[in-house]
């Protein structure tokens, strides 16, 4: 069912271009889609692209600002509703400390690698909404660019880094886009190593934890477990976690080491 972002635009859109004596075809030529595209927009079988807002805006917009208001509403609503609540989270933090087991984290995927990851996850989902998430997980990597700069820091567990996804050359691509990301400013990465001091005992075994400081400065806990979420705001909880989290990073390489680590595994995927 489509979410109320959704259906607003789809009832605005059609009334704005009724308005403009504008049939579904020629408001689709304008915009560089077919009618058919509008017309599933409007009846909400498929929820507009963020690029199919921007032209709505440009348009038939009539200078309300609706569309251009709507782009974050509805990119959140084609999340998983078990995430929804923390995409936003994610989206205005202060600062991320990210703790990753199974696969390398939503906002540092490559489009082919987070294609690949949804497409063969499970349930089986159809192409568009296939899509749909993709588009929806390469918008969260604008956090990287926002002011104010948010300060991300991430710890991978080698497992998760060297689990294939895709093909080889996916997997190239995706090492040296976290490569790349991991030279920012703003940007830490750390590979959590399967050897830790010949034994693979570490403080993050029972799975990934994301700790995120809000900007009134509020700090919690957000986990996922097979396709539900938990968010925690209680002190003593997110105290524990955090301290959890400390842990974790002592056990990781440091950022220039895990860099090189990260480089190297690019270059055997030949």
């Amino acid at each position: 069912m489509a979410g109320g972002a959704t259906r607003l635009v789809s009832h605005l859109a059609r009334a704005l271009r009724e308005k403009e004596n504008l049939t579904q075809k020629a408001l689709g030529e304008k915009l560089g889609y077919t009618g058919s595209a509008i017309s599933a927009m409007e009846t909400c079988a498929q929820p507009p692209s963020d690029e199919m807002l921007v032209k709505l805006e440009e348009t038939i917009g009539a200078g309300l600002g609706v569309f251009e208001e709507a782009r974050e509403w509805v990119r959140l609503e084609k999340f998983p509703p078990h995430f929804q609540d923390f995409a936003l989270l994610e989206e205005q933090a202060l600062s991320l400390y990210l703790f990753e087991t199974q696969a390398i984290y939503g906002l540092f995927q490559t489009e082919s690698y987070a294609r690949a990851l949804i497409a063969g996850g499970f349930p089986v989902l159809s192409e568009q909404r296939v899509e749909e998430l993709v588009e929806a997980r390469m918008a969260r990597a604008a956090l990287f660019d926002r002011e104010p700069v948010a300060l991300i820091e991430l710890i991978l567990d080698e497992a998760a880094l060297r689990r294939g996804i895709g093909n080889k050359a996916i997997m190239r691509a995706q090492y040296e886009h976290l490569a790349e990301l991991a030279q920012r400013r703003n940007v830490s990465v750390q590979v959590l190593p399967l050897d830790i001091g010949f034994t693979g005992e570490h403080a993050g075994m029972r799975g990934g934890m994301y700790l995120v400081e809000t900007p009134n400065h509020e700090r919690l806990v957000y986990m996922e477990m097979q396709g539900e979420s938990l968010l925690l705001s209680a002190p003593p909880k997110v105290s524990m976690y955090s301290q959890q989290y400390a842990r974790i990073r002592t056990q990781a390489m440091g950022r220039r080491n895990s860099l090189a680590f990260i480089e190297k595994l690019a270059g055997e995927q030949q």
